[in-house]
């Protein structure tokens, strides 16, 4: 069976619907996927698989939003003692989105050689910071069990939208973990992982190709198939940069792959309103917001969130005694301090006294011109950005109906005809598969190169593409995303409740009519920013629906 008749038996489709509402956040280019199956909801929670049973790669799978086992629900992993795990096998569990490329090692390898599994967490927006910061917890929980039961077993990662964000906390932190004195590592050895995949990269930095910290940007250090001739990336950036940076020890293990108009990991700069209001909704209840709008209940959450972040910003400029002749502005200072990992007064943990204030300092009135100058000054360079995002209609171009959107192209963002010969979904899951087919064969050192660096052939791409979808199992008959009313994320949703919401039923992508072309946004870009010209995907997601059960 060839790559592309494995991915249309798995039904590679999702519901979209539309995001809901928050003042300033109406115009926020950023929201997400929804994902989920029915049929992973009726499992007996009964006959639960053990770490204890060892394999000799795992694949940690977190998926986005709506999109993850529960216990009750489904049968979930236990540790050696026998207590319950936030896990899920992927026999138990279902995800359309992240099966085709974690179940595909599994037709190439002996069954009992790999396992993919998918990590329980909230999944959800009623504090996405916390989600996400549970997902972090438990990953990490499921890895370290696994691995004290199992101490030869190497491990990938695969994260797609909410659970991109979760794999690339859970990445850093196992990439610049330092070795305690017995040598041995608080999650997990950073050796004993193979390889990072990170579906819409909402940490991601700007000029960043796939492959970060790679020796050669065309592939990861450990697979010698290339992903595409050019060299072209996403432009922008990822929406949550408090989160950039590099992976440490896994630097040349990562795949980060993100779509131009995808705003999520492909947002413009100079947008600083859009990210103020984008760390607002990482604060808030932002289900209960997109549900019931602005009422009390939400309105008061609302309220505290920004009373305490105004309450920071003032307390902020209160121990930085040379402020008002600096060269920082108020919303430079809200951005700041509206991160949700801020830590009040790290630098200055005392308040200057006043008696202490340079004289220069003493009259801020009189720096006050200057000051308003600058603010003035500010707000517009760094919002040059903000006005295009908004005309760009930026929910339809993220998300889009029957998923039209950005975010959904990893699954079909092929372009041979430009060097790009299988999709980024394709791609992950032949590297997944000759990983564990390494580890099987006991050859799999994560630090060494596996095969040697080949030219960009299609016939090359495409031979082990087909060769990790040969032998994988389809999911079970009728697991198709449901209809829904809500998006999913990597960060959460923060828009107006004027936004219409539908409810279309997820289909195959095997049917298509005419294609769809979308665009980026128009981006205004200052002179000292220089990103690689994005690249227009001919390949157009798929525009048949049928209505909604």
């Amino acid at each position: 069976m060839n790559i592309r008749d494995f991915m249309k038996r798995h039904r590679i489709a999702s519901a979209v619907a539309a995001p809901a509402a928050l003042g300033l956040a109406a115009v926020v280019a950023v929201t997400f996927a929804y994902t989920s199956s029915t049929d992973s909801k009726q499992a007996a929670p009964a006959l639960k698989a053990s770490v204890t049973e060892c394999h000799d790669m795992v694949t940690i799978s977190v998926a986005g939003r709506n999109d993850s086992p529960q216990s009750g629900t489904t049968k979930m992993l236990v540790d050696a003692n026998g207590n319950e795990l936030p896990a899920s096998l992927s026999d138990d569990y279902k995800s359309e989105w992240l099966d085709p490329v974690v179940n595909a090692p599994g037709g190439s390898v002996d069954s009992n050689s790999y396992w993919a599994v998918y990590v329980s967490y909230p999944a959800n927006l009623n504090s996405y910071e916390d989600a996400v910061n549970t997902g972090v917890a438990n990953t990490e929980q499921v890895m370290r069990d696994i691995s004290a039961a199992c101490p030869n077993t190497k491990f990938a990662i695969v994260g797609y939208s909410e659970g991109a964000d979760v794999t690339r906390r859970v990445a850093q932190e196992i990439g610049h973990q330092q070795a305690g004195a017995d040598g041995k590592y608080g999650i997990v050895d950073p050796g004993n992982v193979a390889g990072v995949v990170i579906l819409a990269d909402s940490g991601r930095s700007a000029g960043d190709g796939p492959f970060i910290g790679a020796k050669d940007p065309n592939h990861p250090d450990n697979f010698g198939q290339n992903y595409q001739t050019g060299k072209d990336v996403a432009g922008g950036q990822g929406a949550l940069q408090d989160h950039a940076g590099d992976f440490g020890a896994l630097n040349g293990r990562i795949a980060s792959f993100c779509s131009d108009g995808d705003l999520t990991c492909a947002a413009p700069k100079n947008i600083s309103l859009l990210q103020l209001a984008i760390n607002v909704g990482r604060q808030i209840n932002a289900d209960q917001m997109q549900n019931e709008g602005l009422n009390q209940t939400t309105g008061i959450d609302v309220a505290m969130v920004l009373g305490k972040i105004a309450g920071n910003a003032f307390a902020d400029i209160a121990h930085n005694p040379g402020w008002w002749t600096s060269k920082e502005t108020f919303l430079d200072v809200l951005l700041k301090v509206s991160a949700p990992d801020y830590k009040p007064n790290q630098d200055n943990p005392t308040p200057v006294a006043q008696d202490s204030i340079q004289a220069e300092n003493m009259s801020p009135l009189a720096y006050l011109p200057q000051k308003v100058f600058n603010e003035v000054v500010g707000l517009i360079t760094s919002n040059q950005n903000t006005i295009p995002v908004i005309l760009s209609d930026p929910y339809n171009l993220t998300l889009g109906p029957d998923h039209t959107g950005h975010h959904f192209d990893y699954w079909h963002d092929q372009n041979p005809n430009n060097g790009k010969p299988v999709s980024s979904a394709e791609y992950a899951a032949a590297w997944l598969t000759e990983l564990a087919k390494e580890a099987q064969a006991g050859q799999l050192n994560p630090k060494t190169l596996t095969s040697a660096p080949t030219s960009t052939t299609a016939p090359n791409v495409l031979a082990a593409a087909r060769a990790s979808a040969s032998g994988t199992s389809t999911p079970t008959s009728g697991s198709t995303t449901p209809a829904t009313t809500v998006p999913g994320t990597t960060t959460p949703p923060v828009t107006t409740p004027a936004t219409p919401t539908t409810t279309p039923e997820a289909v195959p992508p095997a049917t298509t009519t005419a294609p769809v072309t979308t665009t980026a946004p128009p981006v205004t870009t200052t002179p000292p920013a220089t990103t690689t010209p994005p690249v227009t995907a001919t390949t157009a997601p798929p525009t048949t629906t049928t209505p909604a059960r």
